[in-house]
């Protein structure tokens, strides 16, 4: 993680790291003015908070309350050697917690990550640099050696090479690319976590075997979605770009609607309407650009080559952002290794749907398959020794399909994970399924799988394989676990020869997917100085249903992204027509306004956590329409999940509200314990709320300018690098 820090006034300083910021201070002993505590201090505070988590998250997975568990730590310096200290930790547990889980909670408190870092000894590397972001790179600290060629099926260069070249275009992106976790809690199973220094909101998972794999895997997976433009989909991009010569790609184009909002002839083709319009509903202001806002140029449209003859078939980025997220979408050294990548990502998903949703019982893999893979098989045998049945399904539903299979069961919760893996290898797909698995995962990350159910409709609901797509960890059928399976075993093998493997498996895969009667439709994008491609198949490889192009597409940010933005500026005649169309959306009161239109609020601030009915209730107060807003602040309290400080406004502001519609009191007869009880800085925010002087208390100005908003600026200055290099790219000489 990087850690930027400032120098304020005196002693004080700055650090800066994700979203959050922490002063620190020295005591006025020290000639510092004892504002906030030192360095060693937080240090300190660091490894007492770090072993309180591990027992909160030990008694959390086995329901044992907390409320009267007290822990402390105390550092006991050496009279000699300042540097040589003891942290004693100490807990204090209640008698009714019994033996076992006493020991339990003391060994988990020996898992702190803190006192693990300490006890290894961190190594110091303290040096100059001439400019803090020239060094794009050094975070990553794995670096493969030069001189070693290690050659994994799949990859048309050895990991090494791939590390390399993937490493040196994100640095000449000026992308400073971090790694903030590393997991390997059975043998040949790795998992990393990277992200944008400077943008951690821009991150990606990758897993493999080895740790160069895992490396070479999520670096590969940040640029496809730094190709595919995916971290920035369903955001606003700013004024600047929405004006652009073009906003996705230099080869985008833009077709306005025709008559009564007919879809423009230009996009799509007939095979596509039938998929995308079948009941002539669509409309073509249900396709303009979410991420430009810019409806005056009309719907911005991006070339996609039809497979099965060659043709360019422009399709909507509305379309795509909506339904097919980031399904198909895949960087590779080659254009095929790229495509057979992105082809078995959307046979995963594909077959994954039609398994789960069907509920279909998937043949176990013999023992004496399995045993082919040594490597595998000790990665099971170390979950299973810690108390986690494995099962092994062949998923390729009788061979037709690339598609594995690992579904791993805990008996401590009752929750079971079905992972699924694919590739045209065999070992390859099975590898993925486990490596899937347990990425990012730890063995406490176990403890919060879903229980299988009987219930039919909770597995098929389309949530639920939202939820699998996202992380695998929606609800699994129990049919799924019969001993009867609906398929037999095949030891299937869909692998190529020799140097043109990835080819050959490339075209057996659009092979199987024509034979389907799919079309498939190809994007290749290059002008990053790296090859990937996004693939996709109507009909198949979308993850949200077809109908949320009328009915919940992210393009509803247009009709409230302005004059949320701009909210403090409106008059009450546009307020007023706000929250009608805030009434009249059906939106979910309960969801989250960043999400809605489309801007990363940090997340620790009024508007990182301001719902649609918190909103709503500040126009009311604006309009000093008090008997809503008191409706509203009723539900708010009910349900509140944001901040103590929030909950005590709305709970100091109920009581106001229930004083002024009462006509029988009188509120100058209750505002000095009002104030005492709530405070004269909370107390002062309410009175102005319901007298008129203090609007959307807690919100603070913005506009389409985006100004004050350093989390979503940061983002898209991470945008705006990829912009840059596009237009690079397509000058002349």
């Amino acid at each position: 993680m990087e850690i930027k820090v400032n120098f304020l006034d005196k002693l004080r300083l700055e650090a800066k790291f994700d979203d959050f910021t922490v002063i620190a201070d020295q005591p006025i002993r020290y000639k510092g003015d004892g504002s906030a505590p030192g360095p060693f201090d937080y240090f300190l505070a660091s490894s007492a908070l770090c072993a309180a988590y591990f027992v909160k998250l030990y008694c959390t997975t086995r329901n044992i309350p907390t409320e009267n568990i007290r822990l402390s730590q105390n550092n006991i310096v050496d009279p000699e050697n300042r540097y040589k200290q003891i942290f004693k930790i100490q807990v204090e547990l209640p008698e009714d917690i019994s033996a076992k889980d006493r020991e339990g909670i003391l060994r988990s408190i020996d898992r702190c990550t803190v006192k693990k870092v300490v006890q290894t000894g961190p190594e110091f590397v303290i040096e100059e640099v001439e400019n803090l972001d020239a060094d794009a790179q050094a975070l990553l600290t794995l670096n493969p050696s030069s001189d070693t060629s290690t050659y994994i099926t799949g990859k048309d260069l050895p990991l090494e090479q791939t590390i390399a070249n993937m490493s040196g275009l994100l640095a000449n992106l000026g992308i400073k690319i971090e790694i903030a976790s590393w997991r390997n809690i059975v043998p040949n199973v790795w998992s990393l976590h990277t992200r944008d220094a400077h943008s951690p909101m821009c991150f990606t998972n990758g897993k493999g075997a080895t740790k160069e794999s895992a490396l070479a895997s999520a670096l590969g997976e940040y640029i496809e979605r730094l190709s595919c433009n995916h971290f920035y989909a369903g955001e606003y991009w700013g004024e600047e770009i929405a004006n652009a010569p073009f906003v996705h790609y230099p080869d985008e184009r833009w077709f306005k609607p025709g008559r009564k909002d007919a879809l423009p002839p230009e996009i799509l083709d007939e095979y596509c309407l039938e998929i995308y319009n079948p009941d002539g509903e669509l409309q073509g202001s249900h396709l303009y650009d979410t991420n430009s806002g810019n409806v005056e140029r009309g719907i911005c449209s991006l070339p996609f080559v039809r497979q099965s003859d060659g043709e360019v078939v422009y399709f909507p980025t509305n379309l795509v952002e909506n339904l097919f997220v980031s399904n198909g979408m895949s960087a590779g050294n080659t254009l095929v290794e790229a495509q057979v990548q992105c082809l078995s990502e959307i046979f995963e998903r594909a077959v994954k749907r039609e398994i789960l949703e069907g509920e279909l019982a998937l043949p176990d893999v013999p023992q004496e398959v399995l045993a082919k893979y040594p490597g595998i098989v000790a990665g099971i045998k170390g979950l299973e020794e810690q108390g986690f049945p494995v099962l092994v399904k062949d998923a390729s539903l009788g061979g037709t399909y690339p598609v594995m299979c690992v579904t791993l069961m805990n008996p401590r919760t009752g929750g079971v994970f079905a992972s699924f893996g694919a590739h045209p290898s065999f070992e390859v797909a099975l590898e993925r399924s486990l490596t899937e698995l347990l990425q990012g995962r730890s063995f406490e990350g176990l403890n919060d799988l879903p229980r299988p159910t009987f219930v039919s409709n909770a597995v098929t609901e389309p949530n639920n394989f939202v939820e699998h797509f996202i992380d695998s960890s929606g609800i699994v059928s129990w049919r799924f676990f019969s001993a009867k399976s609906d398929y037999d075993f095949v030891e299937w093998d869909f692998s190529g020869q020799g140097e043109n493997s990835n080819a050959e498996e490339a075209a057996t895969l659009f092979g199987i997917l024509a034979s389907m009667g799919k079309e498939s439709y190809m994007a290749v994008y290059d002008q990053l100085g790296a090859t990937a491609c996004r693939i996709l198949v109507p009909g198949y490889s979308e993850i949200y249903p077809v109908e949320d192009l009328i009915w919940d597409n992210t393009n509803k940010a247009l009709q409230f992204r302005s004059d949320i933005l701009n909210i403090h500026k409106l008059d009450d005649d546009s307020l007023e027509a706000l929250l009608d169309r805030l009434e009249n959306s059906e939106l979910d009161e309960y969801s989250d306004v960043a999400t809605l239109i489309g801007i990363e609020f940090d997340e620790n601030t009024e508007w990182g956590q301001l719902s649609v009915l918190e909103l709503k209730l500040l126009i009311h107060l604006a309009l000093q329409d008090f008997e809503a807003a008191k409706e509203l602040v009723e539900a708010f309290l009910q349900y509140n999940d944001n901040t103590v400080e929030r909950g005590l406004f709305y709970q100091a502001m109920l009581a106001v509200l229930e004083v002024l519609l009462d006509d029988e009191m009188e509120l100058d007869d209750y505002v000095v314990n009002f104030r005492r009880m709530f405070g004269d800085a909370r107390m002062d925010a309410v009175l102005g709320s319901v007298d008129g002087s203090v609007r959307f208390h807690g919100l603070t100005p913005t506009s389409m300018k985006l100004e004050g908003l350093d989390r979503h600026q940061r983002k898209i200055d991470s945008y705006r690098k990829l912009h840059a290099a596009r237009a690079r790219a397509v000058q002349p000489g």
